[in-house]
């Protein structure tokens, strides 16, 4: 019974051409978009478990930063963490889940690091989901931050060393940061540095054995059912669809 859903989509992706995607609901844009990263890495929701969303503005959302209780909708913001954990207490109102945001707008790894004791290790999560790099890359051209592929590498694993040195039990998801070219911010100066970007997110991914989503593959494949400004109003942050789309993605690396 297992195997039957992983056949099935595999079947899917070999079959169908890409002309034909235009004609695709959302949960099968998501589908052919993550078959690959899905098959390696599922997290299980275990009983009264801590999940914790982290990251920049993406994750953000507009939470209301004076509320820290968990589930609690203010708190979650109105973006796909927001999405995620409302689906993800439906499907699962017996295990007691507590499900909280920590993004802040404008984060970079390094910003994440400075915070990380009291947002992240002492809420002792058990899934942690970290969205993180489109500002390290982006403020290079926007501001005046100096770092390059490299300190973000370098940051990003010290981040994680630091984290599984306090809780070595703890299921990571890293979602790869990804930008719509041709939309508003992201332009022909973005490339090809900041594909590194995405690169380094998913091969940090693999070394720390961490659920990976292809949060870029997700946004092309969308663009085949509907152009980019219907998932994105900046080519950074998504709409309401592209937030949707995100959360069923995430949802993707989750044991059923």
């Amino acid at each position: 019974m297992e195997q039957k859903p992983i056949s099935n989509r595999r079947n899917f992706i070999r079959n169908v051409s890409l002309g034909s995607l235009a004609a695709l609901s959302l949960p099968e844009v998501v589908a052919a978009a993550t078959v690959n990263e899905t098959r390696v890495k599922k997290i299980t929701l275990k009983k009264d478990a801590v999940v914790l969303f982290q990251g920049d503005s993406i994750t953000d959302a507009g939470r209301k930063k004076d509320k820290s209780d968990a589930n609690d909708s203010g708190a979650l913001g109105n973006g796909y963490a927001y999405l995620t954990a409302a689906a993800l207490l439906k499907q699962f109102p017996d295990r007691n889940l507590k499900i909280y945001n920590k993004g802040i707008s404008g984060n970079k790894v390094y910003q994440l690091a400075e915070r990380w004791d009291a947002e992240c290790l002492d809420i002792k999560p058990d899934v942690l989901s970290i969205l993180i790099g489109v500002n390290d890359f982006w403020h290079t051209l926007t501001g005046n931050y100096k770092g390059t592929i490299k300190t973000y590498r370098d940051d990003f694993t010290a981040l994680l060393d630091r984290t599984k040195q306090k809780l070595p039990e703890l299921q990571l998801i890293i979602g790869e940061p990804f930008a719509v070219k041709g939309i508003k911010a992201v332009d022909d100066k973005w490339y090809p540095a900041f594909n590194d970007y995405r690169a380094a997110a998913h091969e940090i991914a693999t070394k720390y054995d961490a659920a990976f989503i292809p949060y870029q593959t997700v946004f092309d494949k969308a663009q085949q059912s509907a152009p980019g400004v219907y998932w994105t109003g900046d080519g950074v942050h998504p709409s309401l669809a592209g937030a949707s789309l995100m959360s069923s993605a995430w949802l993707e690396t989750i044991k059923k």
